[in-house]
């Protein structure tokens, strides 16, 4: 909605005003400052608040110095679009919010879509021509940019909240001579934003070429994201994230709007370094991230798939791991996808605190891509109140297991799986884990011995000699756990 706004207010010949420039620009600092807010989940609230803050001052510089759009229809479709907000946020559970978050960038990618069509109709409009009244060569390449990343962030990210919703296989879907029919179609993208630059046609003689541009962009967002398998959907989600930011900007100096500019600007570099360290933290390489279909091939060779071998492992019950747990001088805990779906952070935090009243030390390990998205696990255990300075990541925390006398797991899989280690027919194979398998003690909790990790590989861990399972729903099993802690 603010992305559409924004666009609104900038679609109009004169020249901004310096107030207005000046607000854009104190609206900038606020996203800075925001963006440095949320690199920590100390100051993650500030940071929230001061993204408010700029945007608030972004949108109402653009409604008081717009002069094409009507107050009136922009003051409906806030109206309009706060009311759905507010009741999404109010019904979205923890465990929805990656496919909501894959949902929010496809309407962004869009927003872009429409507003490149807008400018090409009327660019007059947006004060995009030259004495002739043709579109000025430098908009069109910024124009088609715009189009080609909306396009491609709409379309990916579609497919993205489909798989992350569960409507569509979280496994990969391999085309044949997949990289060669993506190249194919990045090039005739750019080969076509090329003509449409130099073209001297204008109007409908050029139409065509605008909306190949738009059909290619959303067939390859489309291949890009079917072929990357469930265990990297994290990466995807942050990727699509700079994408959408990417398109933002492109739109931005279109329309000669210096709020998107920056706004999409710091949201797409932001959402490439985090790619980037994301990438580090599973092996990956960048750019095959780029190139879509990362870690495919790996898992082609059957990581996961076929009938499991029945293993032998050992059950506990809660009353096993209240007397372990209390019994222990250190215990570290895993959360992971099973955790949030169970919505079990309040009943771990608790079963936390008793223990740490018995004199255990607790910790708690976060892998980069536990979850669907990134930063998923910090978001629940801070719903829960678990104190910020108990929470470490992989590199801070994993040499501390060989010390560790529990390692606690509750609906981890693919972080703790050691096949991303001595597998290389594995689909996670590269990938850094944590090392639960030196820790003096393993307790597992997951619903039953049936299911597997989102990367669809079964775990050793489960049949170590020192791992009891506990098969159970994650939050009766803690809840179960905190009463014999009593």
């Amino acid at each position: 909605m603010s992305f559409s706004i924004l666009a609104a207010g900038a679609a109009h010949g004169g020249g901004t005003p310096a107030w207005a420039m000046l607000a854009y620009l104190v609206s900038g600092v606020f996203f800075i400052l925001a963006l440095r807010g949320l690199s920590s989940p100390a100051t993650s609230q500030a940071g929230n608040r001061n993204g408010m803050i700029g945007m608030g001052i972004a949108l109402i510089t653009t409604l008081v110095t717009h002069d094409l759009a009507n107050i009136f229809e922009i003051a409906a479709a806030l109206a309009i679009g706060g009311v759905i907000g507010v009741v999404i946020a109010r019904r979205i559970a923890m465990t929805a919010m990656p496919e909501l978050v894959a949902g929010f960038h496809s309407l962004v990618g869009l927003a872009a879509v429409v507003v490149g069509f807008g400018a090409w109709l009327d660019p007059q409009s947006f004060g995009i021509v030259d004495g002739a009244g043709q579109i000025l060569a430098v908009s069109r390449i910024e124009l088609g940019l715009g189009i080609a990343i909306g396009a491609i962030t709409f379309s990916g990210s579609v497919i993205a909240f489909l798989k992350l919703s569960g409507r569509m296989s979280g496994s990969p879907i391999m085309l044949p001579g997949r990289h060669v029919i993506n190249l194919g179609t990045l090039a005739a993208i750019l080969g076509l934003i090329a003509l449409y630059t130099i073209s001297p046609q204008g109007g409908a003689g050029e139409g065509w070429m605008v909306i190949a541009i738009a059909i290619l962009a959303f067939i390859i967002g489309f291949l890009l994201i079917i072929p990357i398998g469930g265990a990297d959907m994290p990466v995807v989600v942050s990727m699509l994230n700079s994408y959408s930011g990417w398109a933002a900007a492109a739109m931005g100096f279109t329309l000669g709007n210096s709020a998107m500019i920056i706004t999409g600007a710091l949201v797409g570099s932001s959402g490439a370094i985090l790619s980037y360290i994301m990438c580090r933290a599973m092996n990956r390489s960048f750019i095959s991230v780029i190139a879509g279909g990362f870690g495919a091939d790996a898992g082609a060779g059957g990581g996961g798939g076929g009938a499991r071998e029945q293993r032998p492992y050992k059950q506990g019950s809660a009353e096993d791991a209240a007397y372990m747990l209390e019994q222990a001088e250190k215990v570290i805990i895993i959360p992971g996808y099973g955790m949030a779906v169970a919505q079990a952070q309040h009943a771990l935090r608790e079963m936390g605190d008793k223990l740490k009243e018995k004199g255990v030390e607790v910790k708690y390990a976060i892998h980069p891509v536990a979850g669907r998205m990134p930063g998923h696990m910090n978001v629940l255990l801070a719903e829960a109140s678990v104190p910020y300075d108990e929470v470490f990541e992989l590199e801070d925390i994993n040499s501390e297991f060989a010390q560790c006398d529990v390692a606690f797991i509750i609906g981890a899989n693919d972080v703790v799986n050691p096949a991303a280690k001595t597998d290389k027919s594995s689909p996670i194979y590269g990938m850094p884990v944590f090392d639960v398998d030196k820790a003096k003690q393993v307790f597992f909790i997951k619903r039953s011995m049936g299911g597997v990790g989102y990367a669809g590989v079964d775990n050793d861990v489960f049949y170590m000699n020192q791992t009891v399972m506990l098969l159970a729903d994650a939050k009766k099993m803690v809840e179960e756990i905190v009463k014999s802690l009593d």
